[in-house]
């Protein structure tokens, strides 16, 4: 969700201007982005997200200086065959946004509380996005969103590694939270963090994991060999903790790290495809689409016509 950290900066810089919010709403056959990829433009061209690979947002912003100026919502078609490096088409939705729904989600997203906004983007009446609950009903063409809090990274322990891991985590927009004192830990845990265990001193592991394998966490990490790992195991099973989260360990995908920062490589690749949903696999290998889906509502896709690059 770095994305909408960096929408949540942009608007607290520019409070009291105009703004404009680009959706990626629809698809058809390949793009570089999937629906749910946002850009929030300002009236002095300032912008922060994405929706392609650089090759649209140029034009988007352009035509967002135009929604600011007359309120009127747009949507944009892009035949990415024609002169991008994507076989498909897509369509972004351009709207005038209000500050108080951008200080809403900023809100949400800082006070870690998920939330659902759906863009109407084709229909009789009511077009734009707004936050929804989940028995909510939508008339017309919509796309429908969870916007989840950025994944919160626990670090218990320094070593080569804790600089090129923190590095990571914040290109990735992740939280970092280095934690010093075992019985911390559960105070900054949710469903939406992960923790890595690397003090490379056995008692304070084992009091660290006394503490994060109570909690339902999806991700915890442990550096060190097999049976270091068992014996730290046993030992919290010793105690009567039963473990509830989920454990890696050794922690890490095998990308043949040797050094810190290729080691904090594979940590951080581990982790988001942990909570991204993905198989770790080579997209080479990989016989199904390159993006799944995680739109709620959205109407099938017409078959790709021919249609122009852009269109008001």
């Amino acid at each position: 969700m770095k994305e909408i950290r960096d929408i949540q900066r942009l608007f607290e810089l520019h409070r009291g201007g105009p703004f404009a919010l680009a959706t990626l709403v629809r698809t058809r056959g390949s793009s570089y982005r999937r629906p749910g990829a946002r850009m929030l433009i300002c009236a002095d061209g300032a912008a922060a997200g994405s929706l392609s690979g650089g090759c649209l947002e140029e034009e988007v912003a352009r035509r967002a200086l135009e929604v600011m100026r007359d309120g009127a919502p747009l949507l944009m078609n892009f035949d990415t065959r024609l002169r991008f490096g994507c076989n498909g088409s897509i369509d972004i939705f351009v709207e005038a946004v209000r500050e108080d729904f951008l200080a809403e989600l900023a809100a949400n997203f800082s006070e870690r509380r998920s939330c659902r906004l759906a863009t109407v983007f084709d229909g009789t009446g009511g077009l734009g996005t707004r936050f929804v609950g989940r028995d909510t009903e939508i008339q017309g063409a919509a796309f429908v969103q969870e916007i989840e809090p950025a994944i919160r990274l626990l670090i218990f322990g320094e070593g080569p590694d804790s600089v090129p891991l923190r590095a990571f985590a914040e290109i990735l927009g992740w939280e970092i939270v280095e934690v010093d004192v075992p019985a911390e830990l559960p105070n900054h845990a949710d469903a939406r963090t992960a923790a890595i265990v690397k003090s490379h001193n056995y008692g304070r592991d084992f009091a660290a994991l006394c503490q994060l394998l109570k909690l339902d966490l999806p991700y915890v990490g442990l550096l060190g060999p097999r049976k270091r790992r068992d014996q730290l195991l046993n030992a919290v099973l010793n105690e009567g903790i039963a473990i509830a989260a989920e454990v890696f360990a050794p922690a890490g995908l095998d990308l043949g790290a040797e050094t810190p920062e290729e080691l904090a490589l594979a940590l951080v690749s581990e982790i988001q495809a942990k909570f991204a949903g993905g198989s770790a696999e080579s997209l080479r290998e990989r016989k199904a689409p390159i993006h799944g889906w995680n739109v709620v509502r959205q109407p099938a896709p017409a078959p790709i016509e021919a249609c122009p690059i852009s269109a008001p």
